[in-house]
């Protein structure tokens, strides 16, 4: 029988722990456990980077924040977000993982009979044979009897006001009846969506990362589509407005498929079938259409410009209205427009400009809308780009210049004598 859990440890603070140690903290003594002390720092101060939790929602929490280990000893319940990335073989890393284990390994009290979740997006059986055996090791304690494994997988979508951790649907799961009702009554606290038990650990990993390699071939197929209607000269923006009036049509859109979890899970499923000797065709097609598209974007729109010239690169984000740089295939776009020949120049009003340069070595533009370019591309259609007035869109291309608008941000409205692309 597992005791009363005193004392919640969420170890990692980003996108997906910041938001779930605050929201358990409404009900819980909790303490947020990150070992980058500059995070550490900001978020004493109030400031999330991520733009996940706003500074008056910070303020009010009881949630405390540290980068020392030893204020996290002896908890009831460690639950670890930390990211699960792939490597440049688009192969799992699990560095962070294990890495983030071993710290809780050497935290954990049998006294306590913790329990170790797994927030982490993984492939099935990476709970149980990875991080059971390395909490043992570290410990020196027995799984099943002086600390106990569950795992719930998470569903932050960065930038989404809807589906927030408060609202969404909670899967949860226990290596035992009594773990997963522990589990269920605290995970209960944190949202009005409901709990789900999920069957076992290894069926609620295997249900996140099926969700996100779902969608990513749901978008792959928009992709390549997207391509063949291009060789016929029709834009996939009219097709899709005619197939969407059909009521059972999947509205997915073409584009850039960057991100922590679209553009990396499939990779992860795609391990786990290759080392059961299985070819995971169809999901191993999908993240090359979809890997290969911020390429043939590029190429489409030097295709429609005379010489190389000057070009401006709006977004650099991953996706629209978040700051977050992870995984983005802007980055390809880019790339290929600077073997074409384009001379680039990037602005994003939501990234950070020190973030931009150690990831990637690009120096963002601050002053970028006030000067005239021969090419511009909408990359991320952050809102702040739609607001734009139509007379200072205009003003941002040189005569004849184009507006590379692959989104379709501006759809119709513009002037009809200035030059605009999209797919």
């Amino acid at each position: 029988m597992t005791p009363p859990i005193q004392h919640i440890v969420v170890v990692g603070l980003g996108y997906v722990g910041l938001p779930l140690a605050v929201a358990l903290a409404r009900t819980f003594r909790v303490t947020g456990f990150d070992i980058d002390g500059a995070r550490i720092a900001e978020l004493r101060r109030g400031h999330d980077r991520t733009n996940e939790v706003d500074a008056m929602q910070l303020a009010a929490s009881s949630l405390t924040v540290t980068d020392r280990t030893e204020e996290c000893r002896g908890a009831g319940l460690y639950i670890v977000t930390v990211p699960t990335p792939v490597d440049d073989r688009n192969q799992p890393d699990l560095g962070p993982l294990r890495a983030a284990t071993a710290t809780v390994a050497k935290l954990l009290s049998a006294a306590e009979k913790p329990i170790v979740v797994y927030e982490s997006t993984v492939y099935p059986g990476v709970t149980e044979e990875i991080c059971g055996p390395l909490l043992e090791e570290g410990s020196g304690l027995v799984r099943g009897r002086d600390f106990f494994l569950g795992y719930s997988p998470e569903r932050i979508n960065p930038g989404d006001r809807e589906h927030r951790i408060d609202r969404i649907t909670k899967v949860v799961a226990g290596e035992s009846g009594e773990v997963l009702g522990r589990l269920v009554e605290i995970y209960g606290k944190v949202t009005k969506g409901g709990v789900f038990r999920a069957k076992s650990i290894k069926a609620a990993e295997a249900a996140k990362v099926i969700e996100n390699a779902q969608r990513d071939i749901n978008i792959a197929f928009i992709n390549e589509v997207t391509q063949i209607f291009a060789r016929l000269d029709l834009s996939i923006w009219d097709v899709l407005a005619a197939a969407g009036t059909k009521w059972n049509f999947l509205k997915f859109q073409p584009g850039l498929v960057g991100g922590h979890c679209i553009g990396v899970d499939p990779y992860y499923l795609s391990h786990r079938a290759e080392q059961l000797g299985l070819s995971p065709a169809v999901i191993l097609a999908g993240r090359s259409i979809n890997d290969g598209m911020g390429h043939w974007i590029a190429d489409q729109i030097h295709a429609r410009c005379e010489t190389p010239g000057t070009a401006l690169v709006l977004g650099l984000a991953f996706k629209e209205n978040v700051p977050d740089l992870r995984n983005s295939r802007v980055l390809d776009l880019i790339e290929r427009l600077r073997d074409h020949g384009h001379r680039i120049s990037v602005h994003d009003p939501l990234v950070d400009p020190e973030e931009a340069r150690a990831e990637y070595g690009l120096e963002l533009d601050s002053d970028a809308l006030s000067k005239s370019y021969d090419l511009v591309v909408v990359a991320v259609p952050h809102d702040a780009y739609e607001a734009l007035a139509e007379d200072r869109i205009a003003a941002l291309l040189n005569p004849d210049g184009l507006l590379a608008d692959p989104k379709n941000l501006y759809g119709h409205r513009l002037p009809k004598q200035l030059r605009r692309w999209t797919l």
